[in-house]
């Protein structure tokens, strides 16, 4: 794999997942570029990593593009963005909430690696990963529009994998289950007692 081609970019980058996923790309020896909305903490990361930083909400399509015109080389795409917005029944549901989950889940792994496809096939050994979630295979209780974003974006991730085949890209599906991060503090809009319950007895 040549220095050029050993570009990896990782959405969500700002914290958890993501984060660890910076930092877990630069000691294999990739050029990393840390992608998030909030800028300032990718450039933390990036500056103790040796990488880059780019501003990028998924759920932009301006903020997409800017990107891949930023971005001419990159073998490697890590879907990470996402989240959950509250815990309501159906009965109860916010309906921004489950616009936004799917924004972010699901429109923003087909924007991203939509407008990174093309180089990404001319690094000649590309690799796409989505970060999904158990949510993608099961459900719960107030879960259903997560739940429901997850299961879009396991199929998304499923289907490109047969529309890619012959090309010299993989594609890869990451199902964590619970892990501790901003995950559960960002579905309680900051409720910092809420989300430390979700962690009780675990």
């Amino acid at each position: 794999m040549s220095e050029t081609s050993r570009v990896a970019l990782v959405t969500g980058a700002s914290s958890g997942i993501g984060e660890a996923t910076v930092r877990s790309l630069a000691a294999a020896g990739f050029e990393v570029i840390a992608a998030a909305r909030r800028l300032e903490r990718c450039e933390k990361v990036a500056a103790e990593v040796g990488g880059r930083a780019l501003r990028l909400d998924v759920a932009d399509p301006d903020s997409v593009a800017e990107l891949a015109e930023n971005l001419t080389e990159v073998s490697v795409v890590v879907n990470n963005a996402g989240g959950a917005l509250g815990l309501e029944a159906v009965g109860d549901a916010d309906e921004e909430h489950w616009r936004q989950m799917y924004e972010t889940n699901v429109l923003g792994v087909m924007r991203v690696t939509k407008a990174l496809l093309p180089a990404l096939e001319r690094s000649g050994e590309g690799h796409i990963v989505v970060v999904g979630s158990v949510a993608g295979v099961e459900v719960y209780p107030g879960g259903a529009g997560y739940t429901a974003a997850k299961h879009a974006a396991n199929a998304v991730t499923r289907t490109l994998r047969l529309e890619l085949l012959g090309k010299q890209i993989r594609v890869s599906d990451v199902a964590p289950g619970m892990v501790e991060t901003e995950f559960s503090l960002v579905r309680f809009e900051g409720d910092e007692e809420k989300a430390t319950r979700v962690y009780e007895g675990r």
